[in-house]
């Protein structure tokens, strides 16, 4: 399970930062990218933080 967590983490981590950064080159949805991108960032920060130690515990 740490293994799928830590996958699963970082794709939506490094998702999230793609967005946004190609939130820039979307023409009237810059700031909806953005903030999306934003919240799967910190989406991908709060599964390890919050979610895998009362799933290993």
């Amino acid at each position: 399970m740490n293994i799928f967590g830590f996958v699963i983490s970082f794709v939506l981590f490094v998702g999230g930062i793609y967005m946004m950064g190609e939130a820039f080159y979307v023409e009237g949805f810059e700031s909806v990218v953005f903030v999306g991108g934003l919240l799967v960032t910190t989406l991908g920060v709060f599964i390890p933080i919050h979610v895998m130690k009362r799933v290993d515990s």
